[in-house]
């Protein structure tokens, strides 16, 4: 009973066949898992060379492409559902967002940096005229150009000066123009960092911006005592 019992318990003994067969089967695995790791790297390597052959902004052209297929499939779908797709974006977006938005295109449009040269500024200028130009009317052009004949384009030995009456709209369009101007050109203000006629109550702009700091907020509250002391009848 006993015996049966310990060969019973015991382990089995695998022959040297049988663990033969195991450690191909292990070796097998191995050089499996080596050839897969072996053919990843390369594809790894030929992509990372593939990408460095790329331009530098090519994720960044690819991503707005991707983005622009996108929002024409959705402009798509709205016009299949007979609805406007500006403002169905413009639902999802907040008014800080639009007005951000707003504002970055029109100053791409007409950049303002500032003063620079004259002649920057007189460039400037020039492209806000001509944007603000209405636009041509055929029908008066030809009018004029049979009216005039010769003298339309002009010459040497062509005399003009009062043959051009300007139309009322013209005048109109210029004098508004002009009191536009004048009206950004009072609010603007050059900025002056000394004030001759003020009095000098600092040593250096340290100390005026530091007193100027102090005027703002204690000002209202000093004002008796500055007078006083100015006077010379402080306690």
């Amino acid at each position: 009973m006993n015996s049966a019992v310990t060969s019973s318990s015991s382990p089995k003994k695998t022959t040297f066949a049988e663990k033969q067969v195991e450690r191909l089967k292990r070796l097998r695995s191995l050089h499996n898992a080596r050839n897969e790791a072996r053919a990843h790297n390369h594809y790894e390597v030929v992509a990372e060379a593939a990408r460095n052959k790329l331009p530098p902004n090519y994720e960044a052209k690819r991503r707005q492409a991707e983005w622009v297929l996108e929002d024409q499939k959705k402009r798509e779908a709205a016009a299949k559902q007979g609805k406007n797709y500006d403002r169905v974006k413009l639902l999802n977006i907040s008014a800080i967002e639009a007005e951000k938005k707003i504002k970055l295109k029109k100053n791409k449009k007409n950049p303002d940096k500032g003063f620079s040269t004259y002649e920057q500024a007189t460039v400037r200028q020039y492209n806000r005229l001509v944007k603000n130009m209405p636009t041509v009317d055929m029908e008066h052009y030809q009018r004029q150009k049979e009216r005039y004949g010769d003298a339309f384009y002009g010459g040497p030995n062509v005399i003009i000066h009062g043959m051009q009456e300007d139309r009322k709209e013209a005048v109109d369009r210029m004098v508004m123009d002009l009191e536009q101007q004048i009206a950004k050109r009072a609010k603007f203000s050059r900025r002056r960092f000394h004030n001759d006629d003020a009095d000098v109550d600092y040593i250096n702009e340290r100390n005026a911006r530091f007193n100027k700091k102090l005027e703002k907020f204690y000002g209202a509250h000093t004002a008796d005592l500055k007078r006083s002391l100015e006077r010379g009848t402080a306690i």
